[in-house]
This record gives structure tokens, C-alpha cells and sequence, in this order.
């Protein structure tokens, strides 16, 4: 039986993936600070003996050491996610971002980890300048999020370097999906668009809603750990994305409701749109879910986001004040 250890397990792109190593026989532990992931993302798996779960904050690496012995493959997906909140709290996206991903590869390396596996973003592009956007593109992020993702994965890479630790970073686009974040942040827009869906309120749409984003389904996410895990490719950044790119119009298209407009955010592409190439030529793998089955499934699946903080333009404007104070030209 190989053994798994996820970071930030509990989370909404970590609980599937626990779900899909358990599918197919490891034994997982998971470490989680359950500041955004929850224990109910798990709780369909709670009688299952393959899996232990742990509170841990991933930056104390004398805490977190000892349950890295053994372990075949470590996937890193703990870290602070939303974007908008990193430019009022950058210490504490440094913290858990980069202190955080230390933590991780070199407990990995002292306990003799056989693979790791990290959850980068694509917001390292920043604006890109051609679509898709393949990894080669120039990375320039835009706020501290983007900044800490990417230097996490330097850190990763750079420990597969020196010494000699097989590591793949998996850069991701617009994961969407059931478990989505539910925090008190202003964050991903699937997470807003839902809890106003269900408390019947307006869709609140930065700027004229024809922005495109490469909304990619958590399923496939999942599936490109375990690909990445399972394969023999190494010291490589690779796209997860959905192989297109769709308009915020369209998801509101979708999800059906009315729309308020707020003002559009400085810092942020207009368009997200990944080359999946690589991926698909290294380790053979490719979305299955599309867009229009895979907003059907979260619809399915709504209650979950019905304690889910509700937000106006007016909170909206407050949460994002420092974002224009500070991002806009």
C-alpha cells in the first residue's frame, strides 16, 4: 500500500484528492490548519481506516517532521488561496505560503519523501501576453498571493535540484467544483456567486462580466495529482487547465440570476486561458468535465454553500479597498 500525505487535505482541492488516493488504496495522512479547509469535506470518509487526519500549521517543521517518514508521495496543497485578502495580510501569506512550503520540502527531504507534488498557480503569469498561456510565458505576479505561490514553487524545484527529490509543480488555473471555499474572505467566484444565488440576491460581476476565465473542474484537478505522482516525469512546472476559456457572462448564464456590476479590479488579466500541451504530452492526461456538466454538479450540490458568507457591493467595496489603493496606477 503507498502511503500519501496531503497538505491542506481538508480544503476544497485537497479533499477530492484525498478522496481519489483513497479510491485507489493508499494510506493518506493529512495535515490542516483548518483555517478555509473544514472537517466536513472529509466526513464521508471518517469510518475509513486508510485515513488519518492531523491539525498541524504546515511551517512548524519539528511538528509536522515526523509524519513525513515513509511516506512515498507528498502533495502540497496547504496555503493561503484567496487573492484579494493577501494585499492586507502579506505576512501571513508569506507565513503559511512560503514558510509553509519550506516546512514541507524539507521534511520531505529529511524522511526520505519519494515524490512531491505542488499546487501552484497560474496567477504567476500576471497579465500574460499570449493565449493560451503556455509555461514558458514570462511569470510577473500582480500581489502577494501570486508572488508567494510562485516562489513556493521555486523553493520546490530548487529542492528537486539540490537535492535530488523528483518534484513536479502543477501550476492551476480557475479550479472550481463542490467544496469550494466557504471562508469569511472576499475570494473565488464561484464560492460569492452561489451564496448569493442562494439568499436571492444579485450576481455580483466585476466590471462588464466578458472577462474569461479557464475554469477547470476539481475532478480533473485531483486526477493531475495522481497522474503527476504516478508518473516518471520530474522537475517540471506543468498547466492544469480545461483546454478553453469562459466568460463570467456565461456563468451567470448558467447559474441563472440577476446582476449588479461593480468596478473592475486593477492587477487582474482579462482573460485566463492555459496550453495544456505539456500536461497532456508528459503524463497523457486531460479534462474530462465540461464546463456546463460541471456547473449542473455544484447546482446539485448548492446547500453547501448555505452558511456561505453573503456579499454586497458595499462589503465588496470594503474588502477591496486596500486592493485599489495600492494596485491601481
Amino acid at each position: 500500500m503507498k502511503k500519501a500525505l496531503v497538505t491542506g487535505g481538508a480544503g476544497f482541492i485537497g479533499s477530492h484528492l484525498v478522496d481519489k488516493l483513497l479510491k485507489e488504496g493508499y494510506s493518506v495522512i493529512v495535515l490542516d490548519n483548518f483555517s478555509t479547509g473544514r472537517l466536513e469535506n472529509l466526513k464521508h470518509q471518517e469510518n475509513n481506516g486508510n485515513l488519518k487526519i492531523v491539525k498541524a500549521d504546515i511551517s512548524d517543521l519539528d511538528f509536522i517532521k515526523p509524519f513525513f517518514k515513509g511516506i512515498d508521495h507528498v502533495f502540497h496543497l496547504g496555503a493561503l488561496a484567496d487573492i484579494v485578502p493577501s494585499i492586507v495580510n502579506p505576512l501571513g501569506y508569506y507565513r503559511s505560503n512560503v514558510d509553509g512550503t519550506f516546512s514541507v520540502v524539507e521534511a520531505s527531504r529529511l524522511e526520505g519523501a519519494k515524490k512531491i507534488v505542488y499546487a501552484a498557480s497560474s496567477s504567476c503569469y500576471g497579465i500574460p501576453d499570449s493565449f493560451p498561456t503556455p509555461e514558458t510565458a514570462q511569470t510577473r505576479p500582480q500581489y502577494p498571493y501570486a508572488l508567494t505561490k510562485l516562489l513556493g514553487e521555486q523553493l520546490v524545484l530548487h529542492w528537486g535540484q539540490v537535492y535530488k527529490i523528483p518534484v513536479l509543480s502543477l501550476r492551476l488555473f480557475n479550479v472550481y467544483g463542490p467544496r469550494s471555499r466557504t471562508s469569511g474572505t472576499y475570494g473565488a467566484v464561484f464560492g460569492v456567486f452561489l451564496a448569493q444565488k442562494l439568499n436571492n440576491r444579485p450576481f455580483t460581476v466585476v466590471g462588464d462580466g466578458t472577462q474569461t476565465r479557464d475554469f477547470v473542474f476539481v475532478t480533473d484537478v485531483a486526477n493531475a495529482f495522481f497522474m503527476a505522482a504516478n508518473s516518471d516525469c520530474r522537475q517540471e512546472a506543468m498547466n492544469v487547465g480545461s483546454g478553453n476559456t469562459y466568460s463570467v457572462n456565461r456563468l451567470v448564464e448558467l447559474l441563472g440570476g440577476e446582476v449588479i456590476h461593480i468596478p473592475k479590479r486593477p492587477g487582474e488579466p482579462d482573460r485566463t486561458f492555459g496550453d495544456t500541451a505539456k500536461i497532456s504530452k508528459l503524463l497523457g492526461w486531460s479534462p474530462k468535465v465540461s464546463f456546463e456538466q460541471g456547473v449542473k454538479t455544484i447546482l446539485d450540490n448548492i446547500d453547501y454553500w448555505r452558511n456561505a458568507p453573503v456579499w454586497t457591493p458595499e462589503k465588496i467595496a470594503t474588502a477591496t479597498s486596500d486592493w485599489f489603493k495600492y494596485l491601481s496606477k
